[in-house]
């Protein structure tokens, strides 16, 4: 009795996978229902309710499945073949004062804010907006936070894209993602991040190099003719030669970010102290530490000083005596360290 009992549960279950995994609505809810009638029948009435308040809270939530062939799952589907192909939609709370950068980069930024921010009043003087964006330099030299900077100041949604998933090897894939991602910025009139640009260079390590790198392109600047002035379209590289020249004038502002000067290394310091819970001292301590980060990037200075900070706080810890001044000692030691590490990368 056991056996039979078993053999028609699993008929059941069968059933309810087979049609959930094709999304046929009306036969999962009928196998849904013949379960729970099951249990019923098999005096197994709590397990029939739970089942039934499932089916019933679920049909509550999402009103309906979705069945293969349907206008729906066909937008289910696209959605989620979109959603491989970024990292992340994300809004920004950073503002201009949050980057530390040369004074001609800031005021280019500051114009491209503005420009998109006036894109009505530029509309009607049948002006262009400038919503296409270059940014290049060595790495860590505040690229990808520039960019944060404009969604916020704009305060616009922004797709940072995933080029591992939208290069593909397949014939004429890439063009395709790419036009996926395009094409929904223009509907949510969002930002469009696209870092290390300059791997849809990549292209030409497949058996189609050329002719699949010449369709990139192509496909690239006809996206950014058709582009919306209400969207935006950001790309970040450390190797601006390795872009199709093409492509490069295609962008509104081609801006350079280069490594800190001595006045940019200590206004980036004092913005990372700005709370005052931690200080640098005395001041001739300061110059050493500006002086020996030259040469690194705004992300190396800062992360040095931010563990020089949560290694002097431990040490304070352990000898009871917490203070405010940094340990100018381990800050310097990191320094070193951390030049270290990045000439064995090169």
């Amino acid at each position: 009795m056991f056996e039979n009992y078993f053999l028609a549960q699993i008929d059941y279950i069968k059933d309810i996978a087979k049609h959930g995994l094709e999304n046929d609505r009306e036969s999962l809810l009928k196998s849904l229902s013949e379960f729970v009638d099951f249990y019923k029948d098999s005096k197994k009435t709590n397990l029939a309710l739970q089942l039934q308040s499932l089916i019933k809270d679920s049909q509550r939530k999402t009103g309906h499945l979705t069945k293969v062939g349907s206008n729906h799952y066909f937008n289910q589907q696209s959605e989620k073949e979109f959603s491989d192909l970024v990292i992340d939609k994300l809004t920004s709370d950073y503002r201009l004062n949050n980057l530390v950068i040369d004074e001609k980069v800031r005021q280019e930024l500051i114009q491209f804010i503005k420009e998109n921010k006036s894109v009505e009043l530029l509309r009607k003087y049948d002006l262009p907006v400038s919503n296409k964006l270059l940014l290049h330099g060595s790495s860590g030299c505040g690229k990808t936070l520039a960019s944060y900077v404009i969604a916020g100041e704009l305060d616009k949604p922004m797709y940072v894209v995933n080029l591992g998933a939208i290069v593909s090897s397949k014939l004429g894939e890439t063009s395709k993602n790419l036009s996926k991602v395009f094409k929904k910025a223009a509907l949510e009139e969002s930002i469009i991040f696209i870092d290390e640009f300059d791997s849809l260079g990549k292209v030409r390590d497949y058996n189609q190099d050329h002719g699949e790198m010449k369709r990139v392109v192509n496909t690239i600047l006809q996206l950014f003719d058709y582009l919306p002035q209400s969207s935006i379209v950001i790309a970040a590289t450390n190797q601006e030669n390795m872009i199709d020249d093409a492509l490069t004038r295609r962008f509104d502002v081609n801006l350079k970010f280069e490594l800190p000067t001595k006045l940019q290394i200590k206004e980036l310091i004092e913005l990372t102290l700005k709370k005052g819970n931690f200080i640098v001292s005395p001041k001739t301590a300061l110059n050493k530490i500006v002086n020996q980060c030259q040469g690194l990037s705004y992300y190396s200075i800062q992360k040095t000083l931010i563990n020089a900070i949560k290694r002097t706080l431990f040490k304070q810890l352990e000898d009871k005596k917490v203070g405010q001044k940094i340990d100018i000692k381990i800050w310097s030691e990191l320094i070193e360290q951390e030049k270290k590490a990045l000439k064995k990368q090169f």
